[in-house]
């Protein structure tokens, strides 16, 4: 009998082994096929050039969500003579935590050599 309950402890502990290397291997690839940050900006400023037709000029937020990532990029929309008018314009961008993009909006749009404006409240 403790024959059989040696062999039972053995299997028991080998299975639980066995799903810890599985776990630990799911973690890693997991891992492994998340992207990394600077990946996720060029695959937002790709994905968004691609269904605006608009080149993104920069990334001026950045921050993962629990649902994946959110970035405001600013893109060229018209551009003038001399630069400084050029009309520029803020997108909010979503990704899945895999980097595809699943929605954008124009926020803002401005000429290239404004600031914003003061908002009340010393912001």
């Amino acid at each position: 009998m403790s024959n059989t309950n040696n062999t039972q402890d053995s299997q028991s502990s080998q299975k639980s082994q066995d799903s810890q290397n599985s776990r630990s291997s799911n973690d890693q690839e997991t891992a492994r096929k998340r992207p990394s940050p600077m990946e996720v900006l060029r695959q937002a400023r790709g994905q968004l050039a691609e269904l605006t037709g608009m080149e993104a000029e920069s990334v001026s937020s950045f921050e993962q969500t629990e649902e994946g990532w959110a970035l405001e990029v600013e893109v060229l929309e018209l551009e003038r003579v001399p630069d400084t008018m050029s009309l520029m314009a803020s997108y909010q961008v979503e990704l899945d935590s895999d980097g595809q993009l699943t929605g954008y909006r124009r926020v803002r749009r401005y000429e290239r050599g404004r600031s914003d404006a003061r908002r009340s409240g010393g912001r």
